[in-house]
């Protein structure tokens, strides 16, 4: 396998914080020595998370074994996960804000037809869905754990709590016509084909459409992760994959 040179789109805070989360690891339970220092086990890390290279391509790249790459990277991964935030630490951050926006992306998959609890009807593909909360900026806040795309938006965000959170915190919430029933909190747009609303509704909805479009960007800041763009790894490990990515985001991108 040939290996050549190549670069992040990252800034350096990402690798300054990964790094000094791996000395902290180590030196908790007592590692004396590994293939690679602290720093390069973030940066195979953040190649895996941001680029998408399979473990034998960065195992080639750092002249390491590809078990050791796969379990050098799960650990990152896994680390970066505990420090996700909760839904519960999201919502207190949404209540100074005027408003949230709430949607669902469905992260897609190597499935074959036959697994039917991951197809997404909606989407024509296989998938997990994951849900986003944003502010009224468009700046991500928080992801769910990762279902099987067959589960419908409402659905998985009953399943989340999100909405009990939500009404709880009294926090207004822009959704669209996939959150139908959710609730007082959550407000979407009227059904029924364009040309059989009113006048008044037909304003309504293209009022909440500009105002929802602003939810793309929390989304689009997940899928700036490449491996997050076609996920080939078992479905067990997505939700931690999308709570690392979260961590990285939340904590480096500020």
């Amino acid at each position: 396998m040939f290996v050549y040179p190549s670069g992040l789109d990252l800034s350096s805070s990402h690798l300054r914080f990964l790094t000094a989360r791996l000395r902290e690891r180590r030196r908790a339970i007592g590692s004396r020595w590994r293939r690679l220092s602290a720093g390069r086990q973030a940066l195979l890390a953040l190649a895996h998370l941001r680029m998408g290279h399979t473990y034998a391509q960065l195992a080639a790249g750092f002249g390491i074994g590809t078990t050791t790459a796969y379990r050098y990277i799960t650990e990152v991964v896994d680390l970066l996960a505990a420090l996700a935030p909760t839904l519960e630490q999201a919502v207190r951050q949404a209540s100074a804000k005027a408003f949230v926006l709430l949607d669902g992306t469905v992260l897609p998959i190597d499935r074959i037809a036959a697994d039917r609890p991951f197809y997404s009807g909606k989407h024509k593909k296989h998938g997990m869905n994951v849900q986003v909360l944003a502010d009224p900026a468009g700046r991500l806040l928080w992801a769910s754990p990762a279902l099987p795309g067959a589960v419908h938006d409402i659905r998985a965000a009953r399943e989340h709590g999100i909405l009990d959170a939500l009404t709880s915190a009294k926090i207004h919430c822009w959704a669209d016509k996939g959150y139908q029933g959710a609730g007082p909190a959550v407000r979407v747009p009227y059904r029924g084909r364009w040309e059989t609303l009113s006048e008044g509704q037909q304003a309504v909805n293209r009022s909440q459409a500009k105002i929802r479009a602003l939810v793309e960007p929390a989304i689009a800041t997940l899928k700036t992760w490449r491996l997050l763009r076609k996920l080939r790894c078992s479905t067990t490990r997505i939700t931690s994959l999308v709570q690392a990515v979260l961590t990285l985001h939340l904590t480096c991108s500020n």
